[in-house]
């Protein structure tokens, strides 16, 4: 199928899709990053924007940066790129191993880490993750930079706090170096996106869980914390029992009646899923985790 007409404009700086935001603010527009989301949506009459908006070659949407305690990860950064940088599986290892389960090497090439969150489609890869690595999103408009906690971005099914004359600029990663991370995910047999997905980031030390954050997608209308997973890791020897009994909370606090229920899953099995690839998840970051050397 092909998509509708559209006017075409090819961005070359932040300021200058801001300005043709603003130049077209009464016409439906969308940006253009790495078109895994767009393009099939476009093509299949789902979205039929007036006009496009490519970001694709603003040079400062791209790159992978270790600033003190932080890493920086533009937009426009591919998940290839980012998979490529040491700094990435060194300071955010949640996002990294999520990261790497998205799509194939075609998608991974071309696909875009800020389009994923950007686009906050529940079944996506990294919403999760984000949430998992503590990461705060920057969003950029008219009045300049805003900073957004994971915690606090993803509304719904494909709805944010980006606000309509504003884009993701950056994602912003509190480096983690003493962590381990872990994702695993049920892939649909038909796209590879996550029927659901578990994001793990915990901090052990001496066997003892110290802190871990829990994300997970695929299961509600956007990315959620798993909170009772957390609080059954805090403080508790990271062993087969603890996570057994950390996957049993792994609903704890979640509506299930508001679970998603589609013709891959049904809520019911979905709520099944959850706990299993939190328990999955939880035996990586296990295998991941240096064994306490022995006291003399």
């Amino acid at each position: 199928m092909f998509p509708d007409g559209f006017d075409y404009y090819e961005a070359s700086s932040v300021s200058e899709a801001i300005d043709l935001m603003a130049e077209h603010a009464g016409a439906e527009t969308e940006l253009l990053a790495g078109g895994h989301s767009l393009l099939p949506a476009m093509k299949s009459g789902l979205s039929s924007p007036d006009v496009l908006i490519d970001i694709g070659d603003v040079e400062a949407l791209h790159g992978v940066t270790a600033d003190g305690d932080t890493l920086g990860i533009g937009a426009m950064t591919t998940y290839s790129d980012f998979i490529g940088e040491d700094a990435s599986e060194e300071h955010a290892p949640a996002l990294y191993h999520a990261v790497r389960q998205v799509g194939d090497t075609q998608v991974r090439n071309r696909g875009t880490v800020g389009g994923n969150i950007a686009h906050a489609d529940p079944a996506s890869d990294l919403p999760g993750a984000a949430l998992a690595s503590d990461a705060t999103i920057v969003v950029t408009g008219p009045d300049g930079e805003r900073r957004v906690s994971a915690d606090d971005f993803f509304f719904g099914m494909y709805a944010t706090d980006i606000g309509p004359d504003e884009l993701v600029t950056r994602v912003e990663v509190p480096s983690a170096a003493d962590a381990v991370g872990a994702y695993a995910k049920k892939p649909s047999p038909s796209s590879g996106y996550a029927m659901v997905g578990v994001c793990v980031q915990a901090t052990v030390d001496g066997g003892t869980v110290q802190s871990a954050r829990v994300g997970a997608n695929g299961v509600m209308d956007r990315g959620v914390r798993l909170e009772g997973v957390e609080d059954a890791l805090a403080g508790a020897s990271l062993d087969e029992a603890t996570i057994d009994a950390a996957a049993d909370r792994a609903t704890e606090g979640l509506d299930t009646a508001m679970m998603m229920s589609d013709l891959q899953a049904s809520a019911e099995f979905r709520e099944q899923l959850v706990g299993t690839y939190t328990r999955r998840a939880l035996e990586r970051v296990l295998d991941r985790t240096p064994t306490p050397a022995a006291a003399d």
